[in-house]
């Protein structure tokens, strides 16, 4: 049975014309799932092609999903439904609620355009490096969220450069990758500078940061802040059932601590918006209606899914800051 077919003559770059070759076999069924491909050399002895013109088009029909490779043994066809011409790897650290939208946003801008696997590495180096590892040569493009994770760029860096893009945070190790990113110093300095005045009700700033998750940019926003206003300030790496301080305002960047704060403060029969404030990070739909309704500094994850969307498929290359708000609700 012969698979293969090459016009010489054609426009259509050969290593095209084999993926096509492939793809017309499967749709006539004349290949199916779990059969074996020629090897490169049967391939390249009978149309006298390179051998490198053979992997490129073996390496395209894997990123899409349609072939895998067994070192040693050849390629196998994989999957008979090939509708989509490319393959997204999509890493995340976590999927709360925020992040949620902003994968519901890449879901929408891409339609049917591509089929789209997700990961979570949980903030484990072990596991971004495992996960990386692992998809390699699979897809036609990586989003990655690397967080702040030290030596994630070195990982990143063993993938195509053309074919990555970098979600959420990065960093000067990542400037030379096209990206859709929070300004973490500049969102929490802007917003809290946008909140002075009703700060100025308070006698203090306590920012809880337990430094692990949390972008660092957050306390030097917040540092800039309070040293250039003259705010009283603090900056703890828990809170854990502490004693609330009467005219003190929480930022709260993790969720825990802001539930733990909230029960303190019930405890304490303190009210919320008047003997201490609070500003938490990320806004979710919860965040609107608990204690009143809580004060948010967030960035719009649906916005930035779609321009990262965009950005892929009109093949921008660009370092784009994602914007950020401060919405104010009564526990400032």
């Amino acid at each position: 049975m012969k698979l293969f077919s090459l016009e010489t003559k054609s426009a259509v770059p050969k290593y095209k014309q084999l993926v096509q070759s492939v793809e017309v076999a499967i749709l006539e069924k004349r290949i199916k799932k779990g059969d074996r491909l020629p090897s490169l050399n049967k391939v390249c002895l009978e149309f006298g092609i390179s051998r490198d013109t053979v992997l490129l088009a073996y390496e395209e029909l894997k990123k899409r999903g349609i072939v895998y490779a067994i070192l040693g043994k050849g390629y196998y066809i994989k999957s008979v439904e090939f509708s989509f011409d490319h393959r997204f790897f999509v890493l995340f650290d976590e999927l709360n609620s925020f992040k949620e939208d902003l994968y519901s946003s890449i879901l929408e801008a891409i339609g049917e355009k591509a089929h789209i696997d997700i990961f979570f590495h949980h903030f484990n180096l072990a596991m971004f490096r495992k996960l990386i590892n692992e998809s390699k040569g699979d897809y036609s493009k990586y989003i990655i969220m690397p967080t702040n994770l030290v030596g994630a760029a070195a990982i990143i860096k063993t993938l195509p450069k053309n074919e990555v893009y970098i979600l959420d945070q990065t960093n000067s190790e990542l400037a030379d990758y096209p990206s859709v990113y929070q300004n973490f110093v500049k969102d929490m300095y802007q917003a809290l500078v946008q909140a002075k005045e009703k700060l100025a009700k308070y006698e203090q700033l306590i920012l809880i940061f337990p430094g692990y998750k949390e972008p660092l940019g957050m306390v030097e926003g917040f540092l800039n802040f309070t040293t250039d206003f003259s705010f009283k300030h603090k900056v703890i790496p828990d809170f854990d059932m502490q004693t609330i301080e009467k005219g003190t305002v929480y930022v709260i960047p993790n969720d825990r601590h802001l539930v733990q704060v909230i029960e303190q403060a019930k405890l304490q029969n303190l009210d919320l918006g008047v003997d201490f404030g609070i500003i938490s990070y990320n806004d979710t739909s919860l965040k609107k209606i608990v204690a009143n309704g809580i004060t948010t500094i967030s960035t719009d994850f649906k916005a930035m899914g779609f321009t990262l969307v965009d950005m892929i498929f009109s093949n921008t290359k660009a370092q784009i800051e994602n914007n950020s708000q401060l919405i104010i609700r009564a526990s400032l």
